[in-house]
């Protein structure tokens, strides 16, 4: 999967809750996550900085592949208009991105507002620090994974689960294509129910089985052994949002 906005360096991600900086310690958000990151990039003047979004800032739609669309304009149109049907005229203020999963793939939309892009930029102008990327979540923890960790989730169907407070996003892969894409709000039991939550998705994506095999991207430890029913694989959020 190609990146959405460009790349690299010190790494930083933007969350609603705190900020994950490269080789430092996270930085709890008081009132506003970017009063808190304009305070974090007061520090890096003249550095180089990428931006990990937490995906609680995007909103992702899978899009089928279509052989009838030629230009990355006519998949960008595409998409828009797929957003504007699901979510009405506030997506008229929505950047939109896409990213190829596979060649003849589905396009995965990414879609952040318009505001905070803008926003995010000014406070690294204002701070004098060089931007070189702002990439969600999703895609930048699908990229970086591990070969083992790819192995094991192109190798048949796969659950990627990537954890945020309060909320889960969940992509669903068969044989390494990307089949959806959904976000759903969770408490703290997410862990001990997530067989259920598994099988709710299975069910509304008709699959004839539910799929077992699971990567879990988590903000703690998770614990591998907890289901025995599923294969499951842990992965840290940090290491994933700063690689």
């Amino acid at each position: 999967m190609s990146l959405l906005w460009p790349s690299k360096q010190t790494r930083l991600c933007l969350c609603p809750d705190r900020i994950l900086v490269s080789g430092g310690k996270p930085i709890a958000v008081e009132k506003d996550p970017l009063e808190t990151f304009s305070s974090v990039l007061a520090a890096m003047k003249e550095q180089r900085v990428s931006i990990v979004l937490a995906d609680s800032f995007v909103r992702y739609l899978l899009i089928s592949w279509n052989a009838a669309l030629k230009t990355s304009d006519q998949w960008l149109a595409l998409a828009r208009h797929r957003y504007s049907t699901v979510y009405g005229a506030q997506a008229a203020e929505w950047e939109v991105k896409l990213a190829a999963t596979a060649p003849h793939g589905a396009r995965l939309a990414c879609a952040i507002e318009r505001s905070l892009v803008a926003a995010i930029a000014e406070r690294c102008v204002a701070a004098r620090v060089d931007l070189l990327s702002v990439e969600p979540f999703l895609v930048a923890a699908f990229n970086r994974m591990t070969s083992s960790l790819r192995d094991a989730m192109g190798g048949g169907s796969c659950w990627l689960v990537i954890e945020e407070p309060g909320r889960l996003t969940l992509a669903y892969l068969h044989k390494g294509a990307w089949v959806a894409v959904r976000s759903r709000r969770v408490d703290g039991r997410w862990r001990t129910l997530l067989p259920e939550i598994i099988e709710r998705e299975s069910a509304c994506l008709a699959l004839a089985e539910t799929c077992t095999r699971v990567v879990v991207c988590a903000q703690d430890a998770f614990d591998t052994q907890m289901h025995e029913a599923f294969r499951t694989h842990a992965v840290s959020y940090k290491e994933l949002a700063l690689a």
